[in-house]
Order: structure tokens, then C-alpha cells, then sequence
């Protein structure tokens, strides 16, 4: 990891000091992404568009004939954020999206409406009649998602354009911390911008390329120095990966960061097992990390591949019209056959065909020797660019890919799971990847959770491999629902 040493005392010769860009004041955007005032701003908005539902509610009772109690109406506001509360919705998350709060959202407005009509009834309450707090309900369901939709999509777009994110220290050097930080170079949407590093000064620097110079994250002092970096720097997040620092330091520095009221993350131990349902257990005052397993051939998997394949029946009758004037078309743009068909590696190592609308005229023989990048998964144009017209606008919109449900009829596949590979390419990624080989646990997918992060084509397999074992690892029919649900916006996204 590129770093280097900055005096902590006087001007920093390395970045400007994150403190010095508050000082031209707080914007409403910058409110909205930064710490605890996003929490506010997220009860805030609730709070508005709970009461805003609720006038529109009352509104259309009375345009309907029905009377009913305002004061009774409006108790829905405090109920419904206060649920939100109980059930951590507030609680600040990195990784949290739209498509996640939609379900708690709805979830907690019906469980208000609920307890409000079981205090009119049962409680003897003057309250509104039932007629009205639907009309609240069905209100409330639109518009409480649709203003969290608005903050979500202000916010993600100030912070793909790196504005308004979070200053963050990264405490500990190597591997770890090198990957902590790479990734929040590339996903600009968790909100953090790595400042600097705090740890002490090692040998390693002269000998490791992980430690070699770097202006962007420079060292800013060692653990001791902690209180004063973050005064410096303004810094107000700190992220602790894997560091030789006894126990009692690297304590001391979350407590130092904890007194500053920042946010602390801790890269776990094991990283690789710990897993979205993974919880916190105590022996006394002693915490344990309990570890809940995913079975790739449990019961659950079963009702996956069930659904799988009653959802690649209706999918193939609603498109058929569709896929008949692409059989078509394929059939005109050159002479050849209407699917293309290759082996792949699927579940425990089988080998199937996959299938894709052809899209290419015959290959010439230049075609038969392409070796794809570096450290890169195959895919995209290999060689030379053979594709017809309608080949072209198949592969711009994914519909080449359509034929694979036909392979997940037959139960070669499932909707959502790690791309398959060619054989050759499998041999040679298990030999040089780590924990490649870990993706066959489960069938092969027609999408995937790298897939909708954007790793498609020639991007790097060692990252797709990380996806994917997350998506594994931390398998759901809800995280299924939710990577089909962002393969729409993923696929115009690589049409553009």
C-alpha cells in the first residue's frame, strides 16, 4: 500500500486538511450525507411525508364522504417513527439502498395503521374510521418510500461525484488495508474518502510495494497520536484493518475516536466467513462472534431452484412474442445457427451447455488464438469484432442472454448465481485465484451480485469472486429478489 510519513505538527505537506472544507459552511446536500445529521435528516423526512400522507388521507375521506378525526389521524406520525426506530431503521448503515428500506418501510406503516385502529377500537379513542386510515395507509405507502427515494437518489449522486464524503482514517498497513482502500476509491456511493493511515513506521517500507509512498493516503503519525490527527484533519470516520498494534492501543484508539464522536468499523478476523447474519453472543462479559452456516443443498436452495424454474416458465410465455422475432432476426442477419453453444462449469463441476442467441458471423481462424487480459475474466468482444447488426443491439441490451432460461428449465441454471466459466479458463482461475473454485457450491446464474456492481466483461475475476462468494455466503430469497431488481438498472447502465 502506498504510503508515506506527514508531520502531524504545523502545515501538512500531504492533502488538504478535511476541516479546512467545512469551513465555507454546510450545504442541505452535505447535511444530508454527512454522520449523525443524516440520521436526522432521514426522521426528518419521515416525520414530513407521514404527516403529508396523512393530509391526503383526510383529504380524500372527506372528498368521499367520510368524517374523521384529525387529532386521531395524525397520532399515526409519532407511531410509525417511533417503529422505525425500535426496529433500527435509523441506525446508520454503509451498504443500506432503497430496494432494502422498501419492505421495513411498508412493513411499519401497516403495523401502524394496525395499532392505530387497535386503540380506537379496543381503547374506547374517538379516532378515524376504518374507511380513513386506509386511505392514510395507501398514502403513507407511496409517499414515505417515494421521499426516501429522493434523499437516496440526492445523496448517491453527490457521492458518485466524490462530493460530501465522509474524511476517514485507516488504521494498520498491508494486504487488508491496501483492499479496504481500493474499494473505497471504487465505490464512491459508501460515502468514505480514505485521508490517511495511523500506524507506526516499519522496515517493511523499504522492501514491500505495499508500502511504498503514496501522497493520496499518507502515514500521519502513530497510534499515540491519534487525538491530534483527528484534530488536524477533521477526520470523522475511522476504519481499523489488520495491524501488528497490541489490543490495548488499538482500544484506546477507538475510544479516542468514540470521544470525537466518529464512526469505528473493524475489519474482522476471518473476514472471509463472516457473513450478513452473523451476530454478536457474550460468556459473561467475554463477546462471541457466532457464525450462521449457509448449506448450498439444504431445503432452502431447493425451494430457490423450484422457484427457479416456475419463474423461467412464466418469463419465457410472457416474452415469448419477443424471443420468436429475435429467433428471426437471428436467422436473417447471417448464415449459422439461432443459439450458440458452450460448455460451461456449473454446480459441484459439472460441465453444460450454455446457451446465447448467436451473435457473430462464422469466426476466421486470426479468432480461434485470443488470450483475454491479464488477471481479467473472458468475455465481451474477444478478437476481432464479428458481430452482426442485430448481434450488436443484443449484446448492448443483454437480450443474447435471454436463451439461458431455457437452461434454467431445465434446472442447468438458476436466475441469480456466479457467471459460468469455460472449463479452460476454470482450470487455470482455481490455480491463480483465491477461493475461485468456492463459486460452484451453487448453480451458475443469468445474473449475479457482481453483476449488478458492474463487474461484467473483461473486469477483474479476483473481485467477481469476492461477489460472489458474498452472495453465497449470505444467500436469501429477499437477496435474490433484490439482484434481479437491480439487473434492470445494471443492464441500461452497459447499454449506455
Amino acid at each position: 500500500m502506498a504510503i508515506r510519513t506527514l508531520p502531524i505538527s504545523g502545515t501538512p505537506t500531504g492533502p488538504v486538511p478535511l476541516r479546512s472544507r467545512s469551513a465555507r459552511g454546510t450545504s442541505l446536500f452535505e447535511f444530508v450525507s454527512y454522520g449523525s445529521s443524516s440520521t436526522m435528516t432521514t426522521v426528518a423526512i419521515d416525520i414530513l411525508s407521514a404527516s403529508l400522507a396523512v393530509a391526503v388521507g383526510l383529504w380524500w375521506s372527506s372528498r368521499t364522504g367520510y368524517v374523521a378525526s384529525p387529532w386521531g389521524a395524525a397520532l399515526f406520525v409519532p407511531i410509525v417513527v417511533i417503529l422505525l426506530g425500535l426496529h433500527a431503521f435509523y441506525r446508520r448503515r454503509l451498504d443500506r439502498s432503497f430496494i432494502d428500506e422498501i419492505g421495513p418501510v411498508e412493513t411499519n406503516i401497516a403495523l401502524a395503521i394496525v395499532l392505530l385502529l387497535s386503540l380506537a377500537t379496543l381503547g374506547g379513542l374517538a379516532g378515524p374510521s376504518g374507511e380513513s386510515l386506509s386511505r392514510v395507509w395507501i398514502s403513507a405507502g407511496l409517499l414515505m418510500p417515494a421521499a426516501r427515494l429522493g434523499v437516496s437518489v440526492v445523496r448517491k449522486k453527490q457521492q458518485r461525484h466524490r462530493r460530501f464524503k465522509t474524511p476517514t482514517l485507516i488504521v494498520g498497513r498491508g494486504v487488508v488495508a491496501t483492499r479496504v482502500i481500493e474499494r473505497l476509491r471504487m465505490s464512491p456511493e459508501y460515502g468514505l474518502e480514505p485521508i490517511g493511515i495511523i500506524d507506526v513506521e516499519s522496515p517493511k517500507s523499504e522492501l514491500d510495494p505495499r508500502f511504498a509512498p503514496d501522497p493520496e493516503v499518507p502515514l500521519l503519525g502513530p497510534p499515540d497520536s491519534i487525538d491530534e490527527v483527528i484534530r488536524s484533519t477533521g477526520a470523522k470516520a475511522l476504519l481499523i484493518t489488520f495491524t501488528q498494534l497490541p489490543d490495548e492501543l488499538l482500544t484506546r484508539v477507538v475510544q479516542v475516536g468514540h470521544r470525537h464522536n466518529m464512526r469505528v468499523w473493524v475489519v474482522p478476523r476471518m473476514f472471509d466467513v463472516v457473513g450478513d447474519r452473523a451476530f454478536v453472543e457474550h460468556i459473561g462479559g467475554l463477546p462471541l462472534l457466532a457464525l450462521p452456516h449457509t448449506d448450498p443443498h439444504g431445503w432452502q436452495f431447493t425451494v430457490k431452484h423450484v422457484f427457479d424454474r416456475i419463474a423461467a416458465a412464466l418469463g419465457l410465455l410472457v416474452i415469448s412474442p419477443l424471443f420468436l422475432g429475435l429467433i428471426l432476426l437471428v436467422r436473417l442477419s447471417s448464415p449459422g445457427p439461432i443459439y450458440f453453444r458452450q460448455d460451461r462449469i456449473g454446480r459441484d463441476g459439472k460441465v453444460f451447455q450454455c446457451l446465447k442467441f448467436r451473435t457473430m458471423r462464422p469466426p476466421s481462424v486470426s479468432d480461434l488464438h485470443f488470450t483475454p487480459l491479464s488477471s481479467s475474466a473472458p468475455g465481451g468482444v474477444e478478437g476481432e469484432d464479428r458481430r452482426t447488426a442485430i448481434g450488436k443491439i443484443m449484446r448492448s441490451t443483454s437480450m443474447d442472454e435471454l436463451p439461458q432460461l431455457l437452461n434454467v428449465l431445465k434446472g442447468e441454471m438458476s436466475l441469480v448465481g456466479p457467471r459460468p466459466e469455460r472449463p479452460q479458463f476454470v482450470e487455470y482461475f482455481e490455480i491463480q485465484i483465491r477461493r475461485y473454485g468456492e463459486r460452484h457450491r451453487v448453480k451458475a446464474g443469468m445474473t449475479g451480485w457482481a453483476q449488478v456492481h458492474g463487474l461484467r466483461g473483461q473486469t477483474s475475476i479476483a473481485d467477481r469472486v469476492e461477489w460472489d462468494n458474498y452472495y453465497i455466503q449470505n444467500w436469501s430469497l429477499a437477496l435474490d429478489l433484490k439482484i434481479l431488481l437491480l439487473t434492470v438498472p445494471a443492464v441500461f447502465r452497459g447499454a449506455d
